[in-house]
């Protein structure tokens, strides 16, 4: 692995918690030498990812789309901020510039790029790991519906062992550094 993409919340949540855990996993990625690739965003978590980033003078990459950057949502600091069409774009950059993703607590947004890059990976468009970190069981309910899904035969046990989960940020990289996927056609969905 070299770079890691981190998908999480514009806000920051109702809990230090999570702000808290963004810092550890830059962090964490930092002492391993890997690259942060983000949302681009100067807002919620992305920001603490960003500023974590650039307080550790490690490499960071933006990935945000044009609209977001009209409204004036994107980071001003980071020196490699990629600006694409749309969010199909964006994800599908953000793919492909990293070796493995995990999600931090976020809304919607960072639950569809979670599960895209899920899906990518059960279609074999992609071999790279996913994880969660779980901070203070914020993902409990969602580990309970993919269970829900697995007993009611909407996903598959392997799809299931997909998804990887640690409260810490070091034991989790430790995981996503030693999965090996069960596939093998490393390559994402054309955007154009």
């Amino acid at each position: 692995m070299k770079r890691v993409c981190v998908f999480c919340g514009s806000s920051h949540g109702a809990r230090p918690e999570y702000a808290a855990a963004a810092e550890k996993l830059v962090r964490a990625l930092a002492r391993r030498g890997l690259g942060v690739v983000f949302g681009g965003g100067g807002i919620g978590l992305m920001d603490v990812i960003a500023n974590t980033a650039l307080e550790l003078e490690m490499e960071i990459i933006g990935v945000i789309p044009e609209s977001l950057v009209a409204r004036e949502l994107a980071h001003r600091r980071i020196a490699d901020m990629r600006i694409v069409r749309s969010m199909h774009d964006r994800k599908a950059v953000m793919a492909e510039l990293s070796d493995a993703f995990v999600a931090l607590p976020g809304g919607f947004g960072t639950l569809e790029e979670l599960f895209e890059a899920l899906t990518w990976n059960q279609l074999k468009l992609h071999h790279k790991p996913c994880g969660l970190l779980n901070v203070a069981g914020y993902f409990d309910p969602l580990l309970a519906f993919f269970d829900h899904a697995l007993a009611e035969h909407f996903l598959r046990p392997k799809h299931r062992a997909m998804v990887l989960v640690d409260s810490d940020p070091d034991q989790l990289l430790e995981r996503l550094s030693a999965c090996s996927s069960p596939h093998a056609r490393p390559k994402v969905p054309n955007t154009e």
